[in-house]
């Protein structure tokens, strides 16, 4: 079996070599593709590796790109890079299964990691039913505000936008949204949206 490829596809040039360098400097070999068209030419050569996508992206987006591996049979790991007005198609990306997601502009070591985690992996499971009852749990545990808190966050919403919404200051939305972070024990967005989904929220 060769060497496990991060595929990386972006439609930005200077993104895709940058995240490249950055793959290739952690011993993580990487190609890049300008197009997810680009990419799927050649997906049906690939039996290991993961892929990392941009989620805007003209003609076929990365969430597009999801849902067509997953029609397919493909079942790499996928990343999608998001900005921050696209985390609701982020949270769309990972209900149709993708490993995990990172708002931009991401950290390098959060990058490296979600890929090694991805490799790890290599192919999703189905959560057991132990971990959705924890997770169910642990949003059992949060109040009624910090449910409408995760929500809006969830929603992709801004901070002021959720206080405008709930009739509460900003800063009292970041205390909601530390003991939200406390409570499910996440430790990124990408995760906690990751319990909310398995918990069904």
């Amino acid at each position: 079996m060769t060497d496990p490829q991060v595929h990386v596809i972006d439609d930005d040039e200077a993104v895709r070599r940058s995240v490249a360098f950055l793959l290739e400097m952690a011993d993580l070999p990487a190609r890049t593709y300008g197009s997810a068209r680009e990419f799927l030419d050649i997906v049906d050569s690939l039996r290991n590796g993961c892929v990392v996508t941009d989620v805007r992206m003209p003609g076929m987006s990365g969430l597009d790109l999801v849902r067509h591996l997953k029609d397919i049979g493909v079942k790499l790991p996928v990343i999608v890079i998001t900005g921050h007005g696209d985390v609701p198609m982020a949270v769309e990306a990972m209900r149709a299964g993708v490993t995990d997601f990172l708002e931009k502009p991401f950290d390098d070591v959060a990058l490296i990691a979600a890929v090694r985690a991805a490799l790890d992996q290599q192919v999703a499971t189905a959560p057991h039913p132990e971990e959705r009852e924890r997770f169910e749990t642990m949003l059992g545990a949060l109040s009624g505000r910090e449910r409408e808190v995760l929500q809006g966050v969830i929603a992709g919403k801004q901070n002021k936008v959720i206080a405008f919404e709930l009739g509460i200051s900003p800063r009292t939305v970041e205390v909601y949204r530390a003991n939200v972070m406390s409570k499910t024990g996440a430790h990124s967005l990408s995760e906690l949206v990751r319990i909310a989904l398995l918990a069904g929220l």
